[in-house]
């Protein structure tokens, strides 16, 4: 099929990279023309966050994707999603550090201590770097194909601090509507992993 083939064209990752990026840039837009209402902080990092938790929804969901509509081509763009997910993350982090924080290394450090679910993101993201980091060619074959599998699997733990961070940041507000939404899609995303490598 025509989609098929265009998922092997060497425009579907830049392609793809920048559709991923667009809410990015369209945060940076609203940031610098005070399109962010009242709270233009809160705003900034409560969106990042979002975009973060999608991300490592669409990271986990490529597999089943790419078994389901039996298109191998699919994953080849998972480390593009992969990347830009962590970018997200990043500017996320970066928020909280910045907005909350003032860049105060020893401020953040006694808020890790003081709120669990600060520490659980800080988790979250320090297990994604490694991911970030190795997101190449050359990190597979110093690696080897196997280690380098086995390192990648702890996104499915990464995932699971994501969620875990949203709901307790959420429960402050007594607020669980979209965390039950995240929650639900990642439980199904794990059945399925469950159920392919149990199958004969």
């Amino acid at each position: 099929m025509p989609w098929r083939l265009a998922l092997l064209s060497p425009w579907a990752k830049p392609l793809l990279a920048l559709a991923l990026a667009l809410p990015m840039a369209w945060l940076a837009y609203a940031a610098f023309n005070d399109l962010l209402g009242a709270n233009p902080a809160e705003a900034l990092s409560r969106s990042t966050g979002d975009w973060t938790l999608r991300g490592v929804c669409l990271v986990l969901a490529v597999t089943p994707l790419r078994v389901l509509l039996q298109a191998p081509g699919l994953l080849r763009l998972r480390r593009t999603i992969g990347v830009v997910t962590f970018v997200y993350a990043c500017l996320h982090l970066l928020c909280y550090a910045w907005f909350d924080q003032g860049l105060e290394l020893s401020e953040i450090w006694r808020d890790v201590l003081k709120r669990p679910f600060i520490w659980l993101g800080m988790s979250a993201w320090l297990l994604m770097l490694p991911l970030a980091l190795t997101s190449n060619n050359h990190a597979v074959k110093a690696l080897g194909g196997r280690r380098w599998q086995m390192l990648h699997r702890v996104v499915y733990v990464s995932a699971l601090l994501s969620v875990l961070h949203f709901f307790w940041m959420r429960a402050g507000k007594n607020n669980f509507a979209e965390v039950w939404v995240y929650a639900a899609l990642l439980a199904a995303l794990m059945a399925w992993r469950v159920w392919w490598w149990r199958k004969p």
